[in-house]
């Protein structure tokens, strides 16, 4: 069998491992909680209000921005100020991209809290 055969089929056996764990476990729990007579509200507690693709498209756009100011920066960095532009590039993007992921968290909560409470402002 080919080396390069190898890390694939290791990525793939690990996801799949992962995700098998994560439903057995939760499906062995949930079957606990039935047979202990838990209401089944518990279930659905953590369903979000905003859909998927409005959370997605929010943080692919945000993360999108913020790639682009990192590299605009770097460049910056590398011309006027003279940083090496092997530091200057990977620092500056990933730095950029944390403040964006953050931001499309923080986002995205908050979208979440006023759909709930416009959810119970409806009630």
């Amino acid at each position: 069998m080919a080396v390069e055969i190898l890390i694939p089929l290791g990525a793939f056996a690990m996801m799949f491992g992962m995700a098998y764990l994560f439903f057995t476990t939760r499906n062995r729990e949930r079957m606990a909680m039935i047979e202990k007579g838990v209401d089944s509200s518990l279930f659905n507690r953590h369903r979000r209000k905003t859909s998927l693709l409005t959370i997605i498209l929010l943080n692919a756009g945000i993360a999108a921005v913020c790639i682009g100011l990192g590299i605009f920066i770097a460049e910056i960095l590398h011309v006027n100020l003279g940083v090496h532009e092997d530091a200057a590039y990977p620092g500056t993007i990933f730095s950029m991209l944390g403040i964006g992921l953050y931001l499309g968290f923080t986002l995205t909560r908050k979208l979440d809290n006023e759909d709930s409470a416009n959810d119970k402002e409806s009630e």
